[in-house]
């Protein structure tokens, strides 16, 4: 029977290698996070060209199937001076010369191997060969053994005994490393170092820089500093550039000496102030260069560039809403078929629009990225997103890429996915432009996992807080205002329409997929927080991704049809436009202390007095008297309605 081996003795089993290029040495798994994790392959020559070698990463679970998740073609690279690649991320320092992203490396029970061959003949899921195999290190983390890769490299004839080599239990800090003579033991991890100690030493230039993050026009100092006093003149290059962020943005000298018997040098950097709204940038400082002799032990070091030249919209953030500036981009005519309908007419005339096979467009999961950086930008800067239960600006530069969420945005399904059952497929992670889209009906349930007018940014961790709660069981975070409230609403009152297989119901039905609850609170919600401006806005940004609308933004008195206080009674648009003139109304005086007079009034109206956060306070009919009340001096909204339409106004209390 095949055992594990582990602790850090010196193993006996010897799996030979015909080849002169071979797995030196596997850190799989580190502590805490996995930034540290390589591998390191090593040749017998220096300076070995490594074209027409590919390394495959290997899932040993029984539901990893012995098959490939990671294929790296080594095309283009070659081995250092001692002979050795390092492979892995950003993080491991010394910088490795082929990096990968954070977290890629499994921990086992898996394999790593080289062939002789390209990254496109292991496409994701391919089986395990032993076909121009040229190495291959079995692992774990304290795992059982990966039965199924042992048996088909055991095939190969000229290994002899593979067997699984054990680094240690989960989050420990060795790595597995390769004897010369072809055994393994597991030590600390000397990444770019000889396993036995030989070899050129290799003089290691850190870079370092004060702060992660300067405004246009500030300068900074980027100091490199070398691990021992130099023998002679090192001479090197750096560069900033980076995506947008080029020589256009800086002034400054990139090409730099440590002068000998020195260790260090430093640059000075003036980030240039110009009038452009270019958004945030990120410059990468990058060590170019270097002799065989040297190596960086840190690089690609981000600095973030904010842009002082961003853009206020005309409207207002969610918590301090503005109503009448951004009207609907609606086609004329676009709810015409609802008039004289009720009920589950009513519903489906509305899915038969916001659900038309021949007009609307589905969009990949990574376009809605993209979407909502257009979407939920934040009207007070243009290079944020609004969070979403946050209520606060974000860096659209901080969507989250790793898995860590602290500072990050990502994405929010208002409607969760295990709640709704959508899904994502392999093509979700193209994010291929507004112009190549799904096609989509009532019945493609699936595409509500990228439907933009269910999705919204989000702050990472209370992405996670929120989990697939019901709203109702989830009201936001303590202290916020609560200007998301109605958003969501309608954004799932939406969604029962626009899909079939999706409702609200009341309560909180835990055991069915599809059911949404709770129907009191999103009522609730709807009616205390009107629609403003910043959700017309995204509306209109949405329907230009994916033809259709959200008609509870647009016609916010169809939920009262649907699901509300006139459940039943027929639609007649002419009595819930939005077309009302909101300039015509006026309130005086405003500011005021405790009532206020309403001019330009030819008809009765309901006039509806809600918070700052949404409360209700009052409702009463109004005309020719004026509206007296008894509030705390603060900020308020006024819905005012009449039979042709509605506006909202915004009153300030004071003392």
């Amino acid at each position: 029977m095949l055992k594990s081996i582990s602790s850090s003795l010196l193993f006996l089993v010897v799996q030979f290698s015909w080849s002169q290029l071979v797995i030196n040495e596997l850190d799989c798994d580190t502590p805490s996070v996995d930034t540290q994790e390589f591998i390191e392959l090593k040749s017998d020559t220096p300076n070995f060209p490594l074209d027409g070698y590919v390394v495959v990463m290997f899932n040993g679970s029984d539901s990893g199937g012995n098959t490939s998740y990671v294929a790296l073609d080594l095309d283009g690279y070659e081995t250092d001076v001692n002979g050795l690649l390092l492979i892995g991320s950003n993080g491991v320092s010394p910088v490795p010369q082929y990096l990968i992203s954070e977290s890629v490396i499994q921990n086992g029970a898996d394999a790593i191997a080289i062939y002789q061959a390209n990254d496109y003949d292991f496409l994701q899921g391919t089986v395990a060969t032993i076909e121009n195999l040229v190495d291959v290190l079995i692992y774990g983390t304290a795992d059982a053994d990966a039965t199924g890769l042992i048996d088909i490299f055991n095939d190969h004839p000229n290994f002899t005994d593979i067997q699984q080599i054990d680094e240690g239990p989960a989050n420990n800090t060795n790595s597995i490393q390769r004897n010369n003579d072809g055994t393994y033991f597991v030590d600390t991890p000397t990444p770019r170092q000889l396993n036995d100690g030989s070899g050129i030493v290799l003089i290691g230039i850190s870079i370092a820089v004060a702060e992660a993050q300067y405004d246009e026009g500030e300068t900074f100092d980027i100091v490199f500093t070398a691990e021992q006093i130099l023998t002679e003149d090192l001479n090197f290059t750096i560069s900033l550039n980076n995506g947008t962020f080029n020589a256009l943005d800086y002034t400054g000298n990139t090409s730099l000496t440590i002068p000998e018997g020195s260790d260090t040098t430093s640059t000075t950097i003036s980030l240039i102030d110009d009038t452009d709204d270019e958004g945030d940038e990120v410059l990468k400082i990058s060590l170019q260069g270097l002799p065989e002799t040297y190596l960086s032990l840190n690089n690609n070091i981000s600095i973030r560039v904010v842009d002082n030249d961003y853009v206020v919209a005309p409207f207002g953030t969610p918590i301090n809403p503005t109503y009448g500036v951004v009207e609907s981009t609606q086609p004329n005519g676009y709810y015409s078929s609802l008039d004289g309908l009720s009920g589950a007419d009513l519903e489906q005339a509305l899915q038969d629009i916001i659900a038309d096979p021949n007009v609307v467009r589905a969009q990949t999961y990574n376009d809605v990225i993209d979407i909502l950086k257009q979407a939920d930008q934040n009207p007070e800067n243009s290079n944020q997103v609004w969070l979403v239960y946050l209520e606060q600006g974000r860096p659209k530069l901080d969507f989250q890429t790793t898995a860590s969420s602290v500072g990050k945005w990502n994405r929010e399904h208002v409607f969760p996915r295990s709640r709704g059952g959508f899904y994502s497929i392999e093509a979700d992670e193209n994010a291929d432009g507004i112009n190549v889209y799904w096609q989509t009906n009532a019945d493609s349930i699936r595409h509500g996992n990228s439907d933009a007018h269910a999705l919204r940014a989000v702050d990472g961790q209370e992405n996670s807080i929120r989990g697939n709660q019901f709203y109702g069981q989830y009201t936001g975070p303590e202290g916020t205002l609560g200007g998301f409230k109605g958003d969501v609403a309608r954004s799932i009152f939406f969604m029962a329409v626009r899909y079939n297989g999706l409702e609200v119901v009341n309560g909180f039905p835990e055991e069915t997929i599809g059911q949404f609850g709770d129907l009191a609170t999103l009522l609730d919600w709807h009616r205390n927080d009107p629609p403003d401006d910043f959700e017309m806005n995204r509306n209109n940004i949405v329907y230009t991704w994916q033809y259709n609308r959200n008609p509870f933004i647009d016609q916010p008195d169809l939920v009262e049809y649907l699901w509300g206080n006139n459940v039943g009674e027929t639609w007649d648009a002419s009595l819930h436009t939005e077309n009302f003139d909101v300039d015509r109304v006026k309130l005086f005086p405003n500011p005021t202390k405790n009532e206020v007079t309403f001019s330009n009034l030819q008809t009765p109206a309901t006039v509806e007095m809600f918070s700052q956060d949404g409360k209700h306070i009052k409702t009463v009919e109004v005309f020719d008297a004026p509206l007296a009340f008894d509030v705390t001096p603060g900020m308020y909204f006024l819905k005012i309605k009449t039979a042709h339409g509605f506006t909202v106004k915004k009153l300030m209390v004071i003392h």
